[in-house]
C-alpha cells in the first residue's frame, strides 16, 4: 500500500490517501512544529503522493491554517489536487458566547474565518469538531447544507460525536435532502477500541467512511515508553497518556516489538498498521512534529499484518464495551458486519 491507493470517502465520490496529514502540531514550536519544519513535513508528504490534510481552526489559535494558507499561495496551481478538511465548534473568543458551538451564527462567521487563513474560496470536508448539546441538530446540519449549497463546502462530516447525535443527523440529512453526512472521525487506536460499538455500527449501517485520530495513543504506541523507561524525553503530553501505562499496555508493547522484528520495520508503524486494516476505517489521521516521525508513519504502509498476527493484537486489547453488545455477543450475535466496498474500491 501506498498514499496513492486512494478510498472513496464514505458514500461519495472523494477519494483520499489512507493515511490523512494532521496538522495540530504546526505553527508553534514550543511542542509542535515551526513554520519551516511544517513546510518540510508537508513537502514529504505531498512529494510521498498524499492529498489529504486535515487541520482545525482551533488548532495552534489559528496558526495551523494560516501555515497551510501561506503554503499553498507558494505553490500556485496545487489547490485543487488537494483534500483539504478543517473543522468548526471550539471558540476562537472566550468573552463571546456566541464565537463557539455549532450553531447558526457561530459556523458562518468561522467558516469566512477559515477560508480567510487558508487562502481558499471552498472546503473539501468540514467537521462539526465536537458535539454541542446546546444546539438543535437540525440547525447545525441544515447551516453545513447551506454552505455547500452556496460552494463554500463540499462535503460535511462529524467528529468527536455522540452514535446517536450522528444517526439522527445523517437520517435528518437524508430525509430532508440535505446535504449528506460523508464521514466520521473518532480516537481509536490499539489502545482505545470502544467506537468499535456503536459508532462504528454506525458508520456501517450508513455508509459513513471512519477516520480515526491518535492511532498511537497519544504517543503511547511509537516504542519510546517501556517498562523500563515510563517517562522517556520529549513525552510532554504526560496528561494524555498516563491512563494507559499498565500492565495491558505494556504486554501490548512487548507483541508490537515482536511482530516488528519479524517485519523489520518499527512498533509503531505496525500499531498504524493494524488500524489501517480494521473495517470500516478508511484514512487514518497522523500528525508529525518532525520529518522522521511522519516517515515513520509512512512506514506503516508497507506493512501487512498477518491474520494471526492481527487476532493476537486484537486479543490484547478486547475492549469492554456498553450494553447491548456484550449481552448480544452471549447470544452469538457479532458486534461486527463484513466490509464493504463503493465503486470497487474500499470504504
Amino acid at each position: 500500500m501506498n498514499l496513492t491507493d486512494f478510498r472513496t470517502l464514505g458514500r461519495t465520490g472523494l477519494r483520499v490517501s489512507p493515511l490523512a496529514l494532521g496538522t495540530m502540531t504546526f505553527g508553534d514550536p514550543s511542542w509542535g512544529a515551526d513554520e519551516a519544519t511544517s513546510v518540510e513535513i508537508l513537502d514529504r508528504y505531498l512529494d510521498a503522493g498524499g492529498n489529504f490534510i486535515d487541520t482545525a481552526n482551533r488548532y495552534m489559535d489559528g496558526a495551523s491554517e494560516r501555515v497551510i494558507g501561506t503554503y499553498l499561495g507558494k505553490h500556485p496551481g496545487l489547490r485543487d489536487r488537494l483534500v483539504i478538511a478543517t473543522k468548526f465548534a471550539l471558540t476562537m473568543d472566550a468573552d463571546d458566547p456566541n464565537n463557539g458551538g455549532t450553531g447558526r451564527k457561530a459556523i458562518r462567521r468561522h467558516v469566512d474565518e477559515s477560508l480567510a487563513r487558508l487562502g481558499t474560496d471552498y472546503l473539501d470536508l468540514y467537521w462539526q469538531h465536537n458535539w454541542d448539546r446546546h444546539t438543535p441538530l437540525e440547525e447545525t446540519i441544515s447551516t453545513l447544507d447551506d454552505l455547500v449549497r452556496e460552494g463554500k463546502v463540499r462535503y460535511v462530516g462529524l467528529s468527536d460525536t455522540p452514535a446517536w447525535a450522528v444517526a439522527r443527523m445523517a437520517t435528518l440529512a437524508e430525509w430532508r435532502g440535505w446535504t449528506p453526512i460523508a464521514a466520521i472521525q473518532v480516537e481509536y487506536s490499539l489502545l482505545e477500541r470502544t467506537s468499535e460499538g456503536e459508532l462504528f455500527g454506525a458508520a456501517r449501517e450508513l455508509g459513513l467512511g471512519v477516520m480515526p485520530w491518535s492511532p498511537l495513543a497519544n504517543g503511547v504506541l511509537t516504542g519510546k515508553y517501556t517498562r523500563e523507561n515510563p517517562n522517556p524525553a520529549g513525552s510532554g503530553r504526560g496528561m494524555f497518556v498516563g491512563r494507559h501505562l499498565n500492565e495491558r499496555t505494556w504486554s501490548l508493547l512487548d507483541a508490537l516489538g515482536r511482530i516488528a522484528a519479524t517485519h523489520d520495520t518499527t512498533v509503531a508503524a505496525v500499531a498504524l498498521a493494524w488500524v489501517q486494516q480494521q473495517q470500516p476505517v478508511t484514512s487514518t489521521i497522523v500528525g508529525a512534529r518532525t520529518v522522521g516521525q511522519l516517515a515513520a508513519n509512512l512506514a506503516s504502509l508497507e506493512v501487512a499484518l498477518t491474520p494471526g498476527e492481527l487476532a493476537e493484537l486484537d486479543g490484547l486489547t478486547v475492549p469492554d464495551l456498553n450494553f447491548p453488545v456484550p449481552f448480544l455477543r452471549d447470544f452469538g450475535v457479532p458486534a461486527q458486519q463484513g466490509a464493504t466496498t463503493i465503486n470497487g474500491l474500499s470504504a
